[in-house]
């Protein structure tokens, strides 16, 4: 392993005035943690995000909506369905608006409370906690299953390890058919998997997540958070003096000693911390608070929970471990209304009502004109200048419609075919159309026209668009 040396902070002076010097290794070997069962506000309220979080993963996709899977990205026929809006590859503007939305909201909350989203929400750890969970009721808690670990192999270890690895495997499977479920319609993936009759695509993906989340979430599970999540490296651009974190009160605490429950600790010297690292026992990705803020730490208040259990073990009061700010640490008063958070909060909402206007007022109708472009016109057999188009019309509704196409723009204009068009949900139609005009209407060489397409069940959904009709060039 490559090292280099480097000279110490503290330097101490030898016998022949040379520092001395300490070797640190570049890279560091990980550590297994041990996360440690316990009780708390913060523990339960985790619990529920995590429960809704899974609820809603594994039950949108069971939800029936018209009678169709209420939540459906069908690749294959390019619609994504999304309870009773169906969206197209050309509304794709709509989802890089949300997800601008969605960056903006995790800047706000960031700014506001730091790290909340990776504590309660991100999906790396709500599966994290899950697979903890399995460990635990497997092996057991965290000494015993630092006692099993270090004993060697017998029945019971095969038994456990085997059964925590089933465990495991059965969590991710079941999440890996879950999000594939979203792709091709649950109620036909499910039996196709006991069957196994899968098509290669699904069988691909299905490995893949499951593979993926029993790595992630079983093996690598804090190392995904501190090596490979972007969102740990630039956290800290976002945060000032303000923002609410979990700390360590430096100045209550120290100094860190052991005593008993009834002792006069004050007059040892003592602060309220007892050094039973309990903090750092129950922490899922292994830090100790107690050394600051640390771009590792995921605001879970794992700590925060464990630390009020031992004050008040202790007879202590509570918040030595809690979320505060910079500012309230210093004895200074937090600032909620500073600049940059009311500045990210506005800009959210003017987002946020502009999109839902333009989801509110979105015609689920789309409708593109294509003029044939192997000639500009032709004189039919009548003596009329004609012009060929292909209407390429979209039901982006789940329910059938009848659609009107009628033009305007152009004096004496005529349209050959049919004007009245059946569009089931979510098709898209193409339908050639004529439209032919005597040669005394035509005073130019083009004119801009428009086609209109109406539903007939639903005056709301209209579209109009233009187009152009050319002709001949007028004589002189």
């Amino acid at each position: 392993m490559n090292q280099i040396p480097v000279q110490d902070v503290t330097p101490k002076k030898s016998g022949k005035g040379k520092q001395n010097k300490e070797n640190f290794d570049l890279y560091a070997k990980r550590e297994h943690i041990y996360v440690k069962f316990y009780k708390g506000f913060f523990k339960n309220f985790r619990t529920i995000s995590s429960a809704i979080m899974l609820l809603m993963f594994y039950g949108f996709s069971w939800i029936q909506w018209d009678g169709r899977q209420a939540v459906l990205f069908d690749l294959p026929n390019r619609q994504f369905h999304v309870f009773g809006m169906t969206f197209w590859p050309q509304d794709f503007m709509l989802l890089s608006w949300l997800l601008i939305i969605l960056a903006f909201t995790l800047f706000f909350v960031t700014v506001f409370a730091g790290r909340l989203w990776c504590g309660y929400a991100c999906p790396q750890f709500v599966w994290t906690w899950f697979f903890i969970w399995a460990e635990r009721i497997t092996e057991g808690d965290r000494n015993a299953r630092m006692k099993l670990d270090r004993a060697p192999w017998s029945k019971d270890k095969v038994l456990r390890k085997s059964a925590k690895h089933a465990l495991w495997l059965l969590i991710a499977t079941t999440s890996a058919i879950a999000f594939v479920g979203y792709f091709t319609p649950i109620r036909e993936l499910l039996p196709a998997v006991f069957s196994w009759n899968l098509g290669p695509w699904e069988t691909w993906w299905l490995g893949f997540l499951a593979v993926a989340t029993y790595g992630n979430a079983g093996w690598l599970r804090e190392q995904v958070c501190i090596y490979m999540c972007p969102y740990a490296r630039f956290q800290a651009v976002m945060f000032d003096q303000d923002t609410l974190i979990i700390s360590y009160d430096e100045n209550r605490g120290e100094n860190r000693g052991k005593r008993k429950k009834n002792a006069d600790y004050k007059a040892d010297g003592l602060g309220d911390c007892i050094d039973c690292n309990a903090c750092v026992h129950v922490c899922p990705v292994g830090i100790d608070i107690r050394d600051g803020l640390q771009y590792e730490c995921v605001a879970c208040g794992a700590c925060v929970d464990v630390c009020d259990s031992m004050m008040d073990r202790m007879g202590y009061e509570r918040g030595l471990v809690r979320y505060t700010t910079e500012h309230a640490l210093e004895g200074n008063q937090t600032k909620l209304m500073r600049p940059r958070l009311i500045g990210y909060f506005a800009c959210l909402m003017a987002m946020c009502i502009a999109f839902g206007y333009t989801i509110l007022s979105r015609v689920p109708l789309e409708v593109d004109i294509l003029r044939d472009r192997g000639q500009l016109y032709v004189e039919n057999s009548q003596g009329k200048i004609e012009n060929v188009y292909t209407l390429k019309i979209a039901n982006k509704e789940q329910v059938d419609h009848k659609y009107e196409l009628s033009i305007l723009g152009l004096d004496g204009l005529e349209m050959v075919g049919e004007k009245v068009l059946l569009v089931k949900a979510g098709e898209l139609l193409d339908h050639p159309i004529r439209l032919q005009i005597e040669p005394t209407y035509l005073e130019r060489a083009n004119y801009d026209i428009r086609f209109k397409v109406q539903a007939i069940d639903n005056e709301a959904i209209l579209v109009e668009e233009e187009n152009r009709f050319i002709g001949p060039a007028p004589r002189r």
